[in-house]
């Protein structure tokens, strides 16, 4: 009978990595184990015990029994490499599944959308870690998702919106922050997007928005309420199934650009952000505006083609949409049937229309268009008003008198630059005003 001679094991357990690449090399996990244990002497021949003395059968067990401890330490070491290389488990009510086959959900001739677009290929998480330039597990942890957690990847602070409630943003912390860029960058920007969407495009703006509708005999202005939060994380993970992606590496994305609206509680001396509902675009995070522009596509489509058969112009900034009817239009405005399509449209994508927000504008009071004024057949512009208030502010600051309360110069400065983007030259002659006055400094 061949007897177990026990060597000690290594005083350190490699690294995860190193040790995971050893793994795959043996053949498994199982083929890894049993070479190690017969590499170190622990791997026992298998015997009928009824033909051994009391002793040799003593003898055999404690064989066994160093056998089966060693095998546990060892299936210990390599599922801890496992899950440094693996995903695992992705938190409460997340569904991941490390086989990543093919399913019903795909899209159909996936790496063929995906290479039109020219996106990145990735169909297994460690491409997409490598991409992002980190760990497994810190991909992991970017994209874990708790409905109590006592850290998050996002600093939250408050800004005031015009009617004074506070807007809570939440801003993504560095690493999680250049991940969404990444993400926005080589994917987001390349899917693509309806030409009514003017809002977080290149060579798009609230000037291009407000162009479409100058000289309008008609002007109607709708919300599309509670926006971000609307757009939830198996709609943003739809976006990405759509692209091209499998359910694995869609799922990663999805996580990674999302985050579930929370509360702050105070619980024994502990901070705790408990979820207050699915995790939704993140008010802060680079990549909510461009992938609301990618999931609006059918919207705009539908509104547009609504729009034009009755005769109007559509756009979409956000979640501002206008829709304006040409001056030189003879028909029916069908203002009301307009109204009415668009709420049913609208609901049919998965929004709803806030209607407190709706606005009519004619011809005989202000039209204004993301913040600009579009009456008239000249190019948009910013009103009177802000204009005098410029000017008022500047000569303030040049004859040295205090500003108006609540007036700061960077708030000033912003507002110029606003003016610089319609009319330059009023622009660059009020921020040289703003900047040359004694109360500049």
């Amino acid at each position: 009978m061949t007897t177990a001679t026990a060597t000690p094991p290594a005083a350190n357990t490699p690294d995860p990595m190193v040790l995971w690449r050893l793994i795959v090399q043996a053949g498994g996990m199982k083929a890894y184990i049993d070479g190690q244990l017969k590499e170190k002497g622990f791997l026992v021949t298998r015997r009928d015990a009824d033909s051994m003395s009391d002793r040799e059968k003593d003898t055999y067990k404690k064989a066994l029994k160093q056998e089966a401890e060693e095998r546990r330490k060892l299936r210990r070491e390599t599922w801890g490499a496992y899950k440094a290389n693996h995903i695992v488990h992705l938190g409460e009510g997340i569904f991941w599944n490390d086989e990543l086959k093919p399913d019903k959900w795909d899209t159909p001739n996936s790496e063929e959308r995906a290479a039109e677009n020219e996106l990145p290929a990735l169909d297994k998480p460690e491409q997409l870690a490598e991409a992002l330039g980190v760990t497994i597990p810190q991909l992991k942890g970017m994209a874990y998702h708790r409905d109590a957690a006592t850290s998050l990847h996002y600093v939250r602070f408050t800004v005031p919106k015009r009617d004074g409630t506070e807007r809570p943003i939440w801003a993504p912390k560095k690493r999680l922050k250049a991940s969404q860029r990444w993400i926005l960058h080589n994917i987001v920007e390349r899917l693509p997007v309806h030409g009514a969407a003017q809002g977080f495009l290149v060579g798009r703006s609230i000037l291009s928005n407000a162009a479409v509708h100058v000289n309008s005999k008609i002007l109607l202005k709708m919300d599309i309420k509670e926006f971000f939060p609307t757009v939830s994380l198996r709609r943003v993970k739809g976006v990405f199934r759509r692209a091209g992606y499998r359910d694995g590496i869609s799922t990663l994305l999805a996580l990674i650009c999302t985050e579930a609206p929370r509360e702050i509680v105070q619980m024994e001396g502990k901070t705790y952000y408990v979820s207050l509902g699915p995790r939704c675009l993140p008010q802060g995070a680079p990549t909510s505006p461009a992938i609301t522009n990618a999931l609006c596509l059918r919207l705009d489509r539908r509104l547009e083609g609504l729009a034009k058969k009755l005769g109007w112009r559509y756009t979409r900034y956000a979640d501002d949409m206008t829709f304006s009817l040409p001056i030189e239009h003879t028909g029916k405005p069908r203002l009301g049937a307009l109204m009415g399509c668009v709420m049913r449209i609208v609901a049919a994508e998965g929004f709803e229309v806030k209607q407190e927000k709706t606005r009519v504008h004619r011809t005989g009071g202000r039209q204004s268009v993301t913040g600009l004024v579009v009456n008239g057949d000249g190019p948009p512009r910013v009103s009177r008003t802000l204009r005098r208030q410029l000017r008022s502010a500047a000569h303030k600051l040049k004859t040295g008198k205090p500003l108006q309360e609540g007036e700061t110069l960077a708030r000033l400065a912003g507002y110029a630059a606003f003016v610089y983007m319609t009319d330059p030259e009023l622009g660059k002659k009020l921020l040289s005003d703003l900047n040359g006055g004694p109360g500049a400094t």
